[in-house]
């Protein structure tokens, strides 16, 4: 039976192409600024700070995507330099994202004198739904899937065929981690509205623990991972996060003497 591959480009304007991956990482990032207008009220900022932010956010950590996975494929990338700049293709890498988007936020942050926990707390839940949506276009790119397996009967058609993948079907892991970074949205979201000792930065290290966790868990079923040696790259630094977040939690909670609570500014 023929296998019906998604098109990666959705729709064509002239001579320029409009790919799935992109309108996926749009409207992810589009629902997340919107999310965070809204919080920015209850941490005393305003929708033109959140802006602002994503402004330099933005290009930067797209950037830090891309700059992250041709440092770990500079074999490949070193003789093949025009496809270096070749997001929309696939080929990049959260963590690179994540780092630059920190980096930023702290610069951001200092500049005009907020409280980076603030900023930080009221950026996850748009980072968890970029991420969410972002998985999509690399099931769209079928890229990121994981070892071969049997069958996917417990998965609609279209998702089925999609894995089909040089002639046999592949564990679906970009589903995994956009399921898994959607739990944790939903969390989140009823933690900050109804959890009353909630602190500033625990959102954070909330997201540091859990998605720590799960890219630990799925990595270990990709076939495409970043390797430095024998070792997985994320998943050695999923590991990282994950005990930082929770470091950084037990910290703010017993050693941190000024109680700053979440939802009383």
């Amino acid at each position: 039976m023929e296998m019906l591959v998604i098109n990666k480009i959705a729709l064509k304007l002239g001579p320029f192409a409009i790919h799935w991956y992109a309108i996926l990482i749009v409207t992810g990032s589009v629902i997340g600024v919107w999310l965070a207008c809204r919080e920015s009220v209850r941490r005393h900022l305003t929708s033109n700070d959140v802006t602002d932010f994503v402004l330099w956010a933005v290009p930067f950590g797209l950037l830090g995507v891309r700059i992250y996975y041709v440092i770990f494929q500079w074999s490949y990338y070193s003789q093949h330099p025009s496809e270096i700049i070749a997001l929309w293709d696939g080929g990049g890498a959260i963590y690179g994202g994540l780092v630059a988007g920190v980096i930023v936020l702290f610069i951001f942050a200092h500049i005009q004198k907020f409280n980076p926990l603030d900023l930080l707390d009221i950026a996850v839940p748009a980072v968890l739904i970029g991420q969410a949506f972002g998985r999509w276009g690399n099931f769209v790119n079928q890229e990121a899937y994981g070892n071969i397996v049997s069958n996917l009967n417990w998965l609609p058609s279209i998702i089925r065929q999609q894995m089909f993948i040089d002639g046999a079907y592949r564990q679906p892991t970009f589903l995994f981690e956009s399921l898994g970074t959607l739990i944790a949205f939903l969390i989140i979201m009823i933690l900050r509205h109804h959890l009353k000792d909630l602190r500033r930065g625990e959102i954070f290290g909330f997201y540091l623990i859990w998605y720590g966790i799960v890219r630990f868990i799925v990595e270990g079923m990709r076939t495409d991972s970043l390797m430095l040696g024998n070792i997985r790259i994320s998943q050695l630094l999923s590991l990282l996060l994950a005990c930082f977040g929770i470091s950084f939690i037990l910290y703010r909670r017993f050693k941190i003497k000024t109680i700053e609570y979440y939802n009383k500014g």
